[in-house]
Formats: structure tokens, sequence, C-alpha cells
């Protein structure tokens, strides 16, 4: 909680940082308002799509198990990781058992969170990041800033900067040259790469598919050319059926980047069969748990399992608008971070998270899967009290203050003159440098309104 106070007062007030992210979400904005105009009713289709993934998650189990048969069928390997170490023990035996010594991946924020680049580099073996932001971002030596632009936090000028550092490029590259310049080097790793890694958009039980939507042709070109493809999935990505890309892929585009559909879209349904030229010749599908199941049995926050991951809580949030992903030092950023970072890696360090939030409930009202996040978020809260050990000073506090807060006599005792000075002495710091403390009045309303009665 102390790092993420001293980080977002730094750059609160980064105004450099702050030019940048609001040009880049300005664009976002533009394009998702433009995305959003071919749905007749757009309300219909979020409730269509929160449908289909509540099904999926009441009924996970069912589900997983019969995508897991269907994808055995097709002649792919399913693998079980009940958390991080477990999976990366799994990905790093099929690697060595391959002898891998270079790796190329799509974008996937599974990775991100068992930290597999790092993993991959304390094996010795090459992990290249193929989507362009993506790919920025690991030249910097930074994590993805953002669940869907992983290098928004950059203007084109910066990155001109880093690629003229690192491959003495010209000072004022534009983004075309760039492009094409990144292109030249990703292509040689992708025909000599050992093995192709994915996340997977969703997992489709009734085929035994792993959906992948991206912009960029990276994906496809991560899974066509290595001999071996992992996909990495966390196991709430499930939905019942492939009929409900109707639904799904579209207001999965349009909230994650404005578009109506995705550039490419593809269905991996295991390794190629013997008349088809192209595809890996394995494919492995690691099912991550990694703190899902046990959010799954909080019958009171499991909905938080219908996020499809696609940005749109981030660029509606305040907070996050203004201190930006990196000072949340988690995975995930932004309201979706807030609420399961918490349940994912302990509610002891990052119970402040959940208090990063003016609960506006900007979030709910964008989400396209209609979840309830400022409300998970205050659930959060409350755990976060129960379940964490606090002074003993604080506890009494907490009691006197419920008890004059509950009692109209009580809260008139004190006039406005000691309530400013408690607010100064106590609040100040809390309410930080750039505020001032709003004045208490001198009377109270309600005394004020007894006297307006008596005359």
């Amino acid at each position: 909680m102390s790092d993420f106070k001293k980080q977002s007062q730094k750059i609160a007030f980064d105004l450099k940082h702050r030019k940048t992210i609001k040009f880049n979400m300005s664009r976002y904005e533009t394009a998702v308002e433009r995305g959003k105009k071919q749905y007749t009713n757009l309300d219909l289709a979020k409730k269509r799509a929160s449908y289909i993934k509540e099904k999926a998650v009441y009924n996970l189990y069912n589900y997983i198990q019969e995508f897991e048969k269907n994808f055995i069928a097709n002649g792919g390997k399913i693998i079980w990781a009940e958390n991080t170490s477990q999976a990366i023990k799994n990905i790093i035996d099929i690697l060595q058992t391959k002898q891998a010594k270079m790796v190329v991946k799509s974008k996937s924020m599974t990775t991100e969170e068992i930290e597999f680049n790092k993993a991959l580099e304390n094996n010795n073996i090459e992990s290249v990041e193929t989507d362009l932001g993506e790919y920025i971002v690991q030249l910097a030596g930074e994590k993805p800033y953002h669940i869907v632009t992983p290098a928004m936090h950059k203007s084109k000028q910066d990155v001109a900067d880093l690629f003229n550092k690192k491959f003495n490029t010209p000072e004022n590259s534009t983004p075309e040259f760039l492009t094409l310049f990144v292109r030249d080097i990703l292509r040689k790793k992708f025909v000599n790469a050992d093995v192709g890694v994915t996340g997977g958009n969703f997992l489709i039980a009734d085929v035994g598919g792993v959906a992948v939507t991206e912009n960029e042709g990276n994906a496809l070109m991560s899974t066509s050319f290595p001999k071996t493809h992992i996909a990495i999935v966390g196991i709430e990505k499930i939905i019942p059926s492939i009929n409900d890309f109707y639904t799904m892929w579209p207001i999965l585009a349009t909230h994650g980047t404005g578009q109506n559909i995705t550039a490419y879209n593809s269905i991996f349904t295991g390794p190629k069969k013997e008349n088809e030229p192209d595809g890996p010749e394995e494919m492995y599908v690691i099912l991550l748990d990694n703190g899902r199941a046990d959010l799954l049995n909080n019958q009171e926050q499991n909905e938080v399992l219908k996020c499809i991951r696609c940005g749109a809580c981030l660029n509606a949030c305040p907070v996050y608008r203004n201190i930006g992903g990196y000072t949340y030092n988690a995975t995930y950023s932004g309201p979706i971070g807030s609420v399961i970072t918490p349940h994912y890696k302990g509610m002891e360090k990052y119970k402040h998270l959940s208090f990063a939030c003016t609960l506006c409930g900007k979030c709910t009202e964008v989400c396209p899967e209609k979840i309830n996040l400022h409300h998970l978020l205050i659930l959060n809260r409350r755990d976060a009290v129960e379940n964490t050990k606090t002074s003993m000073l604080w506890d009494l506090g907490m009691k006197a203050y419920e008890k004059g807060m509950l009692n109209r006599n009580l809260m008139d005792i004190a006039g406005g003159g000691i309530k400013n000075f408690g607010a100064k002495l106590f609040g100040k710091k809390l309410w930080g440098p750039y505020r001032d403390l709003p004045k208490v009045a001198k009377q109270s309303f309600s005394k004020q309104w007894k006297k307006q009665q008596k005359k």
C-alpha cells in the first residue's frame, strides 16, 4: 500500500504521462463509440453475452470436462495446473523435452500472470513477444501497461527513441517504418522458433477448441511455423458452444478496440491432421486455475469470472486514467484487476487495490458482461476489514466513530470548530497535499433545522 500511494502521487502529476494517456484513450473512445453503432440494441447484446458467460461459469466443471474430452479426441494434450509453479514446471518440461532454444509467443495476459518470460530466461530459453505492443514493452524491459494495449503509455516518439537506442534506427522514425522494421525481425523469429505459445480468448466446450482473436496475424504465425503449440488459458475462459461466437466475438471487438470484428479470429482444435499441410505436430493446452476455483466457489463474487478481458473498465475508470497501469503492481490493473488480484494473489498484500476506487459505477456501466464491478469492490473492502488484523487503536477509533455516526445527539455535541480541528489533525495527510479540507459548518443541519422550526 505504501508503494502504491507513492507511485500514485508520482504518476498522477506527471504531465507528459497524462498527455500521452489522454491522447491514446481519446482515440480509443472515438473508435468504441463508432463500433457500438453496429448494434441496434447494445443492451440486449450485453444481456445475451452476460447470459452465455453466466451459464458457462455456473456450469464450469461440466463444460471444462466437455472441452477436455473433445480436445483430446482431436489429438491434443491437456495439462491441469493448480497454480503458477505447476504451470511453469510443466511448460519447462515440454520445452526441455523438445530441446527448445527459442519460443515465439502471441499476446497473452495469462502468460504474464505466471511470469512466463522470466521463467524461460531463468532456463536459458529465449522468449520473443510477437505482438507489436508487447514487443515494444519487452524491448523496454517493462510489463504490459494495459490489458489490451500494452504500450498505451508510450508516445510514437518514445517508441522511436527506444528503437534508436536498441537498433540505431533513425531518431524520428515513423510508426510505419518501425512496424516494417519489426516485421522483418519477427519473420525470421517465426521461421526459426522451436515452440509457439498463445493464450486463449475463449475455450469452446462443444468442439474442444481454443479461440484466439488478434489484429496483426502474429498468433497465426506463432502457431503455423513451430512444430509445437502451447496454449495457456485460465479455466474461466470456457463458453458452451461455437454458436456463442455470433455474440461473443463482436462484443469483445467493439469494447476492446472499437472494431465491428477483430481482423484475425482463429479456432485451434488440436495438432494438424495427416492430410493437413500446415500447423503444429503437437498441441498442448495448459488449463490454469491459480485461484479461479476458489473464486468460483465464492457465491457472492464469482460473477467476476464472466470477464472477457476487453479492457473497457480500465478506460472508463477515473482512477486508472490518473495513476496508470503500473501503479497497481499487478498483472491485471484497473477495476477488474482491483477485484480479482486480492483473490488471486492474497487479500493481505493486495487489499488496498479495492479501495483505489471512487465507486462512481462507470466500470459496471461499460462492462459488456454486465459484471457489477463496483459492488464487487465493496465486497472486497468488507472482506479486507473482516479478514485482516488491525491495531487495537484503529479498532477502538472505528467503534467510537460508528457509535457517533449512528447517534444524532452525539454527532451534534461537537460543534463545527471541534470537527474542523479533528479533521485537520487526523485527516489532512489522508486528504493529500493538493486539496483543501472541506469546512464543516459551525452548526449541523439538524440544529439549524430545529432553530428554523422554532421560528
